[in-house]
């Protein structure tokens, strides 16, 4: 049988993350699950919040069977984009619609919807590095290609100051991640009305309209005290994808949305619902309308805070240099070695699994996604004190 071009690249772009998560399952199997300190995988440990449990006992127990488990529009139920709607309203002061609104499986395949909506074959998606290693997949299989920016790696903040020399006619989308994996850097408030000014210089210049589409499934995770900007009150032509996957620990249940600024014309509306279905007729049901329940639910921010605080302050003890995360659950290491590859290979004699900055568009570093149980986090020191002997 033979593939398709866009599936052979597929292969090779295989995600550098499953493959380490792959290997680590196998390294379990030998050696133990205890005994394996995989960091390799945003795989949510915390309990999803009790409301999650208590919603999908009463909907099973109180809905129709046809209706809970059975078709609905593409988009998804109506009540569930409405509230989805509402919620956005009035925590960021939108102006939403339940059209506005498309039920999605999780950020990746909203994400892709977008893609497929917007990229003609050639036309490019620019990002910042670091960035989202999956997006180039998600690029390559709508007929795009995706442009990096390289990293900033003062402030880890959007490098606005090279924008320019990577957008051309061919731009169609501007890709964010806030906060960001691998690096958990907050994007500020500061740096979306610099890139607004950007996008309307370089509109001028290409001569067509630019659209910003914002990733956020880490929206709910902030430390410190700091808040996460909604983009769309600073950007123009954003559209906004969201996951539950982080903030319920609900990975598996592939339950997201999009969200379209409310000025966007029903054909664009139409657009994305149309090539949604094929890959996907809409969004998993029952999960719908358990996240309509649960939109109020915090995630278990105090679990990822004692894990991050414990990774990151043992680490730097050790003489490891560290960004500190003041969102999402990723940790990012500079490599005390200038190939990261060899601190990986070299972490894994201690059965620490740690996944290369290049595989984010960024060499010299490592992530950490610190997303374990705890015990775990605290036993992995003496593993990374070991390895530190190799190098202070």
């Amino acid at each position: 049988m033979e593939l398709s071009e866009t599936a052979k690249a597929l292969l090779t772009g295989n995600s550098a993350i499953r493959k380490s998560f792959e290997e680590g399952a196998e390294m379990a199997k030998k050696i133990g699950a205890e005994n394996v300190f995989d960091f390799s995988l945003g795989n949510p440990c915390a309990r999803a919040p009790s409301k999650v449990k208590e919603s999908i006992i009463r909907l099973v127990n109180e809905c129709d069977g046809q209706y809970l488990h059975g078709y609905m529009k593409n988009a998804g139920y109506d009540e569930v984009r409405e509230a989805v709607a509402e919620s956005l309203n009035r925590r960021y002061g939108m102006r939403y619609d339940a059209k506005n609104i498309v039920m999605t499986s999780g950020a990746a395949g909203g994400l892709n919807c977008i893609f497929r909506a917007f990229l003609n074959p050639g036309e490019e998606v620019v990002c910042f590095a670091p960035f989202f290693g999956e997006y180039k997949n998600y690029a390559s299989s709508a007929g795009g290609r995706l442009v990096a920016v390289p990293p900033d790696t003062n402030t880890f903040q959007p490098n606005l100051d090279l924008l320019d020399s990577y957008i051309s006619e061919k731009t169609k989308i501007i890709l964010l991640n806030n906060p960001n994996n691998p690096t958990g850097v907050i994007y500020s408030s500061e740096i979306f009305k610099k890139l607004q000014g950007k996008i309307n210089e370089a509109q001028k210049r290409i001569g067509h309209e630019i659209c910003v589409v914002s990733d956020e499934p880490y929206r709910e995770l902030a430390y410190d005290g700091n808040t996460v900007p909604y983009v769309p009150l600073y950007i123009k032509n954003c559209i906004v994808v969201y996951s539950f996957s982080k903030s319920l620990s609900l990975p598996g249940e592939r339950i997201g949305y999009i969200a379209v600024p409310p000025e966007t014309p029903l054909e664009v509306i139409s657009a994305l619902i149309a090539v949604m279905r094929v890959g996907y007729v809409n969004a998993p049901s029952l999960f719908q309308l358990v996240v309509k329940d649960c939109l109020e639910e915090k995630a278990d921010l105090e679990f990822y805070d004692v894990n991050r605080r414990c990774l990151y302050e043992g680490l730097t003890r050790l003489g490891f240099t560290c960004l500190k995360p003041q969102g999402a659950f990723y940790l990012f290491l500079k490599s005390p070695v200038s190939d990261e590859a060899d601190f990986v290979a070299e972490g894994k004699k201690h059965n620490i699994l740690m996944i290369p900055g290049s595989a984010f568009g960024c060499s010299g570093y490592v992530r950490l996604a610190y997303c374990i149980p705890q015990d775990k986090i605290k036993r992995s020191l003496d593993a990374f004190a070991e390895l530190a002997k190799k190098y202070f």
